[in-house]
């Protein structure tokens, strides 16, 4: 029985986390696809559908919403060996994660963003354009050196953090135009994350 809805874009990577989460977890959902700057959307907004103003948000059976996608990925994680029990693995599951949204997310998505969003594309300057791609070199380095001697980002396992930063890692290369021939160890983990059993990719949005 599906007992939770999750409201998500489609094409962004923040909610591909959590539907990637939900098919490695073999937990069922009723999926509401909203894309951006689409009337569904809007309306989501016009009805308090998001409370932080954006999405994905998980909804569960009692009506309550949860937004955020690295919130929504502890909450499903709870209990499973995806968020540690152990006070030290959780707190480096959380760094991991918390310094995907403060400081890879704001650079690897963006630019993405800035060159596959019409919309977005008066924003996309010769100036920012370099700019992005610089600090994201860099990012991708940190996650470079952690992975040439680690399997996972965070532990001895897979976590919610590998799951958080893979959502635009992945495709960083072939949507944000970053160099990842420079970065073997993350196309190795790139690898492994899409071999775990369960796996979805991005474009696929269920039904």
């Amino acid at each position: 029985m599906t007992d939770l809805t999750l409201y998500s874009m489609p094409t962004s990577g923040n909610s591909y986390k959590v539907r990637l989460l939900l098919a490695l977890l073999g937990r069922p959902y009723r999926h509401i696809g909203m894309e951006y700057e689409s009337p569904a959307l809007e309306d989501a907004h016009a009805t308090g559908k998001l409370p932080l103003k954006k999405l994905p948000v998980l909804e569960l059976p009692d009506g309550t919403r949860i937004p955020e996608s690295n919130a929504i990925l502890c909450y499903l994680a709870d209990g499973t060996d995806w968020l540690p029990a152990d006070p030290v693995k959780r707190a480096q599951t959380l760094a991991w994660m918390f310094w995907e949204q403060n400081q890879h997310e704001g650079v690897i998505a963006v630019r993405a963003a800035l060159i596959f969003y019409v919309s977005r594309k008066h924003l996309a300057t010769p100036e920012r354009m370099y700019e992005l791609l610089d600090r994201g070199h860099d990012l991708l380095g940190q996650m470079e050196t952690r992975l040439a001697d680690h399997d996972w980002i965070a532990t001895d396992r897979p976590t919610v953090a590998d799951i958080s930063l893979y959502a635009y890692t992945h495709s960083s290369g072939e949507k944000g135009g970053f160099d990842m021939t420079r970065f073997p160890a993350i196309n190795r983990w790139i690898e492994r994350v899409a071999a775990l059993p369960g796996y979805v990719k991005l474009t696929d949005i269920p039904a």
